[in-house]
Formats: structure tokens, C-alpha cells, sequence
């Protein structure tokens, strides 16, 4: 049972327990919301966190109250030795939870070896159930098929198993009621999420986002919808539903449409050692630096908690100089 010190509040009284960790800016996708075509200018390999400096940054913070963590990216399972990683942070005194974001693409093949490393649970985000749509989202043909990669972390016991899909117009939004079916055949928590349109995705406008409101209206053809509890140990935004005799539960997400600010438990640590308390403001406090020179993170951590905005920007597309979602973890 850890004894650790009870989360620490910003300046609007939210109680910050959870942590994001990119642990590469890298992916093997280049889904259309998320990164260019082409890629990024990806960072120099001297400038990411070693898994000893992350389980540092993360030693030094669970003192202060730092209970959930997530793997992010970037894609997460394409750096190797992940498994190391998780194993250093499962040790860590006060940490409770350990989640992991990923394509899926490598999940069927290591979702066994993560369990056993100490992760706790995945999210797995897959924006269509058709191969051909996925690489065509994707922009990479990998041969995916998200149903598999559910059906692997279910058996490893990854649980809950969250299935992020996120809803474009014209696109994807086609979709919804199959994705909607497989709460009805599996222990699966599909989340649909409105998209963000972010730094040089330009070619994504307004026209693309489809509100939760008509998400659940094209759901409910399937049945009655009830509000449901979220899944034991969630940390996010979502707001649950359920249909009639579902294994499963629907959620959906709502950064376009109903912010969801008030309740911001988060703050994120990118590939490269900076602490970013808002992911589509400009806040950000190098821990790198400081790390590396010994130095102690807390009063940093205090302090950046201390200017940690209130709300995003993000309606009014100001996203701090993101050019991608993948810099910083989604």
C-alpha cells in the first residue's frame, strides 16, 4: 500500500496525479490528423531521455503525489526495449497505475511480455475496422486489424481495454455503429473523439469534426443508451454509455465541443525532457537540463504546476506551436 503524499493542486484546486510520457516522437503510422506525410524533423537521439532519466523524472515526482502513468509516442512500442522501461517504473515507490497508448500494430505480438513486465492496461486507437481504410487514414500498410490487437490484450489481461477511434466526416464516420457493435461482442471500451484539427493538418477543417451529440444519435439506432460508470482505473475525459446487455461500454470524448478542463488531472513529459501542463498550450519547463546536472525536480514541478493554465486554447486553434499531435503524445 503506498504511503506517498496526497496529489498536489494547481492554482485551480485540480489535484495533478497523472503523468503522459513520450518516449519517442517517432511512429510507424502517419495518420492523417496526427503527422505530415512526410514525417517530422525527428529529434536527435542525444536529446531524448534515457529509461533511466525517465524512471528518475518519475522517482523524484511520485514523492509529490504522481500515482498514473502513460506510455505514449510517437508510437511507444517501436523504441526498443520498452519492456525495461515498464519494469523500472513498476518499482517505482507510490506509482499505482501504468497504461500504455499504442497503433496496436505490435500489440499481438507483445502484449503477453508487457503484462508481464508490469503494465497495467492499454488503449489502442484504430480509426477505422476496413484494412484498406486503415492504411489509407494511416498513410502505411501494415496489414492491421484492430479486432486482433483488442482480442490480444484482452487475453494478456491488459484490462481495461480501451479503443480510441477517432470520428471524421466523409472519412471514418461511416463507422460508428460497428465500432459501437463491439461493445456489444467484447469487454471493449470504444471511445469515439472528436477531431482536433492541429498545426499542419490544414487539410482537416470544422467541416470534418463530427459532434458526440450526433455520434451517440447514430449509436442509439442500435439500442438504448444508459450512462454508465467509466472503466475502473481511467484517467481521462470520456463520458460513458452503455448499451443494453453490453459487455462493453461507449464513451466519447469532447475537446471541440464541451472542454473538459475543469476536471485536468494531467500534465505531460515529452521525448526530450520537457514538462508541457497543457497539451495545446504553450507552457512547457525543461527538466532535461536540470536532471542532467543533478539537480533536484521537485520545485520545478511545484512551480509549473503553479502557472498551469486553466483552460486550452484549442477551440480557437491555438495549439502553442505544435505542428503534430505526435510531439507531445496526443
Amino acid at each position: 500500500m503506498s504511503t506517498h503524499a496526497p496529489a498536489l493542486k494547481d492554482r485551480f484546486g485540480r489535484s495533478i496525479e497523472y503523468l503522459r510520457i513520450s518516449v519517442t516522437d517517432r511512429c510507424n503510422f502517419r495518420c492523417v490528423y496526427c503527422m505530415p506525410e512526410q514525417g517530422l524533423a525527428w529529434l536527435p537521439k542525444q536529446d531524448i531521455l534515457s529509461y533511466e532519466e525517465i524512471t528518475e523524472v518519475v522517482r523524484q515526482l511520485a514523492p509529490l503525489g504522481l500515482r498514473r502513468l502513460r506510455i505514449t509516442g510517437g508510437e511507444p512500442t517501436i523504441r526498443p526495449d520498452l519492456l525495461r522501461l515498464i519494469a523500472m517504473l513498476r518499482a517505482v515507490d507510490g506509482i499505482e497505475d501504468i497504461a500504455l497508448s499504442t497503433n496496436g500494430v505490435k500489440l499481438p505480438a507483445m502484449a503477453s511480455d508487457l503484462k508481464r513486465a508490469g503494465l497495467d492496461r492499454v488503449n489502442i486507437s484504430s480509426d477505422s475496422l476496413i484494412t484498406e481504410r486503415i492504411a489509407k487514414i494511416a498513410r502505411r500498410d501494415l496489414g492491421f486489424d484492430p479486432v486482433l490487437a483488442v482480442q490480444a490484450a484482452l487475453d494478456a489481461g491488459l484490462e481495461p481495454v480501451k479503443l480510441n477511434v477517432v470520428v471524421m466526416r466523409g472519412i471514418n464516420d461511416d463507422e460508428v455503429v460497428e465500432f459501437a457493435r463491439l461493445t456489444q461482442q467484447h469487454a471493449v471500451h470504444v471511445r469515439f473523439i472528436e477531431l482536433m484539427p492541429v498545426g499542419e493538418m490544414a487539410h482537416l477543417t470544422d467541416e470534418h469534426i463530427v459532434p458526440s451529440d450526433e455520434v451517440l444519435t447514430r449509436v442509439a439506432t442500435l439500442g438504448a443508451l444508459s450512462p454508465a460508470e467509466g472503466p475502473a482505473r481511467g484517467n481521462g475525459p470520456a463520458k460513458y454509455h452503455r448499451l443494453e446487455g453490453a459487455p462493453g461500454t461507449i464513451g466519447v470524448i469532447t475537446p471541440m465541443t464541451h472542454t473538459y478542463c475543469g476536471d485536468c488531472n494531467r500534465v505531460r513529459l515529452t521525448a526530450d525532457g520537457r514538462l508541457r501542463t497543457c497539451l495545446y498550450g504553450d507552457h512547457e519547463v525543461d527538466l532535461r537540463s536540470p536532471l542532467r546536472a543533478g539537480s533536484e525536480l521537485g520545485p520545478l514541478f511545484v512551480k509549473a504546476l503553479s502557472e498551469k493554465p486553466e483552460a486550452h486554447d484549442l477551440v480557437r486553434l491555438k495549439v502553442g506551436g505544435l505542428r503534430a499531435l505526435s510531439e507531445v503524445g496526443g
